[in-house]
């Protein structure tokens, strides 16, 4: 691949991994552990991740237990929790704490499944701009030793690439939404 692609190449690939990461913290009924990725908890004065300072498992399909490693962090995890937007009471019982997930009612489904199609255009539109400025970028070649031939060659390279990029994204928001819908 051409150095000068390689670079917008990049950035529309890291649209896409921000977008993969986004999707991961959506609850799709399911427990899914990772809806605590953007969790901190104070620990001794330092927010530190929540899998840091305890162990996260999965003990059944709609249930997340987080055991902590010290006692007194139940608390903080505990208040973790509550200031956080993933909507679960957390319970506490003395020793651990069980996030339990209701199932989702066909209107959140909904509602998720809109939300998750923004984050998809969100993204699109992303690397739509890559491929604008990398154009841009082009077009300033013209007058230099780059044959405008070359300079045609990138637009329509970087152009193919920006279609994989809608592809790819438009396949994991069809794949997140079906596992949304799934009841």
């Amino acid at each position: 691949m051409n150095e000068k692609i390689k670079v917008y190449n990049d950035k529309m690939n890291k649209a896409y991994d921000f977008l993969v990461e986004d999707l991961a913290t959506v609850r799709a009924g399911r427990a899914n552990p990772h809806v605590l990725d953007k969790i901190r908890v104070d620990y001794y004065g330092t927010p530190t991740p929540i899998q840091q300072v305890g162990n996260v498992s999965v003990p059944e399909a709609r249930i997340i237990q987080i055991a902590p490693w010290e006692k007194n962090m139940l608390k903080e995890i505990e208040k973790a929790i509550l200031t956080s937007d993933i909507g679960i009471n957390p319970t506490n019982d003395g020793s651990v704490i069980r996030l339990v997930f209701p199932e989702l009612t066909e209107e959140r489904r909904k509602q998720l499944s809109k939300d998750i199609k923004k984050k998809g255009e969100d993204a699109k539109v992303a690397v739509r701009n890559v491929r604008r400025d990398g154009n841009e970028a082009f077009k300033k070649l013209k007058g230099t030793e780059v044959s405008e031939d070359e300079i045609s060659d990138l637009t329509d390279e970087l152009q193919k690439i920006t279609d994989e990029f809608v592809k790819k994204i438009d396949s994991t928001i069809e794949a997140k939404t079906k596992e949304i819908m799934t009841v």
